[in-house]
């Protein structure tokens, strides 16, 4: 049976950028999609995958604080992501490679609101350097 305070709340969760550490940032998504080939073969009556190609992409979101994503422009940085939980098992971590965006926000804004930026990015690889792993 599960325990639920070992249920990770993402209130813990940091992102780090080319090992800065992204104060503003309060959502992350990544993930990892592979291109399957359908293959029939001879004698057999199911359909079978070969696996191809491998496409990183995410998204990450917050306040907008600095201009540094409009600095950054176009060129290639590495994410840390880190979910932690004082009650979890541990905490897991994950680097992005090659990180690259797909579109600069250069204006998003309303009067008597908070700023907030959402970029959509892809990676070239991931390694999970900290894995949670139940007591």
């Amino acid at each position: 049976m599960m325990d639920p305070t070992r249920a990770i709340l993402g209130t813990y969760g940091q992102v780090f950028i080319d090992g800065v550490w992204q104060t503003n940032i309060n959502k992350l998504e990544a993930s990892v999609e592979v291109e399957k080939r359908e293959l029939k073969l001879a004698g057999r009556e199911w359909t079978t995958h070969k696996l191809g190609a491998k496409k990183g992409t995410g998204t990450m979101s917050g306040y907008k604080v600095t201009s540094e994503m409009i600095n950054r422009g176009f060129s290639k940085f590495t994410i840390v992501n880190k979910l932690s939980d004082p009650e979890a098992y541990g905490f897991e971590r994950i680097e992005l490679y090659d990180c690259v965006v797909d579109k600069i926000q250069l204006a998003n804004w309303t009067a008597g609101e908070e700023v907030t930026e959402e970029t959509a990015f892809t990676f070239v690889g991931y390694k999970l350097t900290d894995p949670i792993v139940a007591g």
